[in-house]
């Protein structure tokens, strides 16, 4: 028989982060600090929205597109947080988690051969969906000694004729790296000067704790060449309700929808409903999750210091990264005993792109005493290595 299955599927690695939380899920008295997820409930009245759109009955199809309410929601928060105005009809769409919206913004844009830029450290589906569109992955390593800031030196070192887009990964999963205007301002020269287009993922958006986030769409000309990419699980606490959203100019967007209507249809009615009541009415929901990450942050920041990794301060998402290149091993390795001998989950840097060998990405996502456990059991594990590491 012939072989069924297709040469890009075969050659896609799995996802790294994936192995350690099939071992975590058996091991009895195990602390996870791996995964992404927010561990607040989905607030009450954004959940009794969901729970009404049942009781009256609206188990529907929704537009491919998504509900009008919604649409128009999204364009009010839009304009609300940062001043950017988009066309409810023609320029957004309500899709599956953020992560569809990257696919199809991809399958949209993307003809094999052309090449995208994609930082790494980064979200694990940029580079397989870069793939599945037949485009060319290339890479650009960022660096710790610019807390990992995509730079206009790095991005111009791998401009080719050939590049088409630039993903744009900020506030940044694993590294909780941010840019700023004066970077973002650079970045968007260049995209001008080089006719590049930007899928830029701002899922972490509300998570930022140095100022004000600033959209790349925001920047005078690169609202017509960006696809901006947000959605409803980190800043609402709404992970499971799968639901995203893109805005994008129209020419980009009619493609999007159609890749969407044959994939997906539509998004899930009754998580669009939710979704309208956390636009309207979370504000104050995102202000307080957002203080609570805040302090955690500033807590793991400080005990990891202070038990010798070094660790550069995020100002988003809800993940640290620090070094752990000064005990001789792998981040694997550091991930695998951690977990074998203290029972604690946490993701090697390399899940996120071969730079991040050296480090390792913890999440906060978690309450204060959990924390205090697993980091007591951090703390045990980094004394025995530094033991180990003095008598060789």
């Amino acid at each position: 028989m012939r072989d069924p299955i297709s040469k890009v599927a075969k050659d896609m690695k799995p996802s790294g982060i994936r192995k350690f939380f099939d071992i975590v899920s058996e091991m009895t008295d195990a602390i996870s600090l791996g995964v992404g997820e927010p561990d607040f409930d989905t607030p009450w009245h954004i959940r009794e929205e969901g729970i009404y759109s049942l009781e009256k009955g609206r188990t529907f199809y929704t537009s491919n597109a998504g509900l009008k309410e919604l649409k128009i929601e999204i364009c009010n928060y839009l304009k609300r947080k940062m001043n950017l105005d988009y066309n409810h009809n023609e320029e957004v769409i309500v899709t599956v988690g953020g992560s569809e919206a990257i696919d199809i913004a991809l399958r949209a844009m993307i003809d094999p051969g052309d090449e995208v830029l994609v930082p790494q450290p980064s979200y694990v589906s940029y580079v397989p969906c870069v793939e599945l569109a037949r485009g060319v992955p290339v890479v650009i390593n960022l660096k710790a000694e610019n807390e990992f800031r995509l730079t206009k030196e790095e991005l111009l070192e791998h401009i080719t004729d050939k590049t088409k887009v630039l993903v744009l990964p900020f506030p940044n999963n694993p590294t909780g790296a941010i840019l700023e205007k004066k970077d973002l301002e650079e970045i968007a020269r260049v995209c001008i000067e080089k006719d590049i287009y930007v899928i830029s993922d701002e899922i972490y958006s509300e998570l930022t704790y140095s100022g004000k986030h600033i959209s790349i769409a925001c920047i005078e000309g690169m609202k017509e060449r960006t696809v901006l990419i947000n959605g409803f699980s980190k800043a609402y606490a709404m992970t499971g309700w799968r639901l995203g959203y893109a805005c994008a100019p129209k020419i980009i967007m009619e493609q999007m929808i159609k890749i969407h209507q044959f994939a997906i249809m539509c998004a899930p009615t009754t998580s669009q409903y939710a979704a309208v009541e956390a636009l309207k009415n979370g504000d104050a929901d995102v202000d307080r999750m957002r203080e609570s990450y805040n302090q955690r942050r500033k807590y793991l920041v400080h005990e990891l210091n202070d038990m010798g990794l070094d660790c550069f301060e995020p100002y988003g998402a809800f993940y640290v990264f620090p070094c752990i290149k000064k005990f001789g091993i792998t981040s694997d390795e550091f991930a695998t005993r951690l977990l074998m001998e203290e029972k604690v989950a946490i993701v090697p840097g390399t899940a996120f792109g071969d730079c991040g060998e050296g480090f390792l990405r913890i999440s906060y996502a978690y309450s204060i005493d959990n924390l205090k456990i697993a980091l007591g059991r951090v703390r045990k594990f980094v004394e025995r290595l530094e033991n180990e590491h003095s008598t060789t």
